[in-house]
């Protein structure tokens, strides 16, 4: 229970970093630059939910399998 939570935060840490990131470098007008960024931030997180999926399935597949 306490990894899900700390999972939900550090996504919602990285969103909120990134999104300040994009604000900041449109505003200076590095548009190319702030997507950049946003890309960059969707593909950490995408990997920390694939490696909790794979942690998910393992899980499942030792339940069912009793191992």
């Amino acid at each position: 229970m306490n990894m899900d939570v700390n999972a939900i935060f550090q996504i919602a840490g990285i969103g909120i970093v990134i999104a300040m990131i994009h604000t900041v470098l449109k505003q200076m007008g590095k548009e190319d630059m702030a997507h950049w960024a946003t890309l960059i931030g969707f593909v950490v997180v995408m990997l920390m939910v694939i490696r909790m999926l794979d942690e998910l399935f393992k899980e499942i597949k030792t339940i069912f399998l009793f191992q």
